[in-house]
């Protein structure tokens, strides 16, 4: 969420950013003219409440007059409120001022390019095709008990699974972040205040029938949501999260023919980082994030991409984001792996997030996430990466005590 004194104090800068990000700069105008009928009103149902102190008992019928009017301007000022905070939400954050401009993402900028692509003799195969072959995946079984883009993880592509989150969070414990499974709902406060979508063409959650829970896309929302409501000290910051949870994305389909498989589903596992910390700290722990998700993948010998992206691809939370894109032979092009997000004050200003110093008026943190490993994307980039001519496939080095396997074969 903006600062509100911000809308009004820089209306051009605030049009400006969010067209950047594809949304109409009239919500600008809309807005402020809202904000204008709320000052009035709760200005008017001040001096009523003045009045009506003064006048006191001395004046019945005055007094009841004075309290029916009052009564109106609450209902009036309760709409505008209402409305107000509606068009508030919808607004993003705005980019960085050196955030490339773009409207999607074929306009986001290739910063560099990480690692030898494989050359194999042979005909590479995609990893629906390995995963067939050495039994590891499922799908038919998958859409059968629960419907397009569910699927079985099976044998070794198990192990796989649960190798590949020991090894993360063994790193991230190193990089100090507490670890955590976090639970797998969230309240709509939560969600929300994270900028995930219920309803609408860019619904992301599912929710849970006639309780106030919803399925988490991404364990942002469950780690964001720990220090909501809190002041919290400056010298305790920062605090650094990793959360383990299963993410659900009500994905619709339409994303190409690079989708299939394992690459967009609708169910999977995830480890997230996520990082409360001082407005001047931000962008040095931006990096960090991004400098761990390119440790993460350079161990595991598998070539990527970093790719900073455009304002128009940057999403509603974000001030700047970067993507890591794996190289998938099966496709013959890059896929996106990770990615990590600066969201300023945007989130901590929905889920009242604040420090203070010194016993300073409190002013809000920023927040930052990064995907650490997106299960299923990760087990595509291995299996395709380091498949070989006789239908196996290797183990990166640093899995292998983790999983107990250097190969998976027939």
């Amino acid at each position: 969420m903006l600062d509100i004194n911000f809308i009004r104090q820089n209306p051009d800068v605030v049009k400006k950013g969010i067209a950047s990000k594809n949304v109409n700069p009239d919500l600008v105008d809309i807005f402020l003219a809202i904000d204008d009928k709320w000052k009035k009103l709760v200005k008017n149902s001040e001096e009523l409440k003045a009045e009506q102190k003064k006048v006191g008992k001395d004046n019945i019928d005055k007094a009841k007059k004075i309290k029916i009017e009052i009564q109106e301007l609450e209902n009036l000022l309760m709409e505008a409120e209402i409305e107000r905070q509606k068009i508030l939400e919808s607004l993003p954050n705005l980019p960085f001022n050196d955030v490339p401009v773009g409207k999607n993402e074929d306009d986001n900028i290739v910063i560099r390019e990480v690692g030898a692509k494989p050359e194999f003799d042979f005909t590479a195969k995609d990893h629906l095709e390995l995963g067939e072959n050495l039994n590891l995946i499922e799908f038919e079984i998958g859409a059968k008990v629960s419907g397009s883009g569910f699927y079985y993880l099976k044998n070794e592509a198990v192990l796989l699974e649960f190798g590949l989150i020991r090894y993360v969070f063994d790193i991230l414990k190193e990089e100090g972040f507490e670890i955590l499974i976090t639970p797998d709902l969230a309240r709509k406060k939560f969600y929300t205040g994270t900028g995930y979508l219920p309803k609408g063409p860019e619904a992301q959650i599912y929710e849970i029938k006639d309780v106030d829970l919803g399925l988490i896309a991404t364990s942002e929302i469950t780690l964001a949501g720990i220090h909501s409501d809190e002041i919290l000290e400056k010298d305790d910051l920062p605090k650094k999260y990793a959360g383990f949870s299963h993410c659900f994305r009500m994905e619709s389909g339409g994303y190409g023919k690079y989708s299939k498989g394992l690459y967009r589903v609708n169910q999977f596992s995830k480890v997230e980082m996520y990082i409360y910390c001082l407005p001047e700290e931000s962008e040095k722990f931006h990096k960090h994030l991004l400098d761990i998700e390119e440790k993460i993948f350079k161990s595991l010998i598998i070539p990527y991409q970093v790719l900073e992206m455009c304002a128009g691809d940057l999403g509603n939370q974000a001030a700047k984001k970067y993507d890591l894109e794996a190289w998938m032979p099966g496709r013959g092009a890059w896929g996106e792996i990770t990615s990590t997000s600066n969201t300023t004050d945007f989130q901590a200003r929905r889920l009242n997030i604040k420090y203070r110093e010194n016993n300073k008026k409190s002013n809000f943190v920023h927040t930052l996430n990064g995907t650490a490993i997106a299960l299923p994307r990760v087990i595509i980039a291995i299996l395709e990466n380091y498949q070989q001519k006789d239908g196996s496939v290797l183990m990166p080095e640093v899995l292998q005590k983790y999983l107990g396997f250097n190969k998976i074969s027939r």
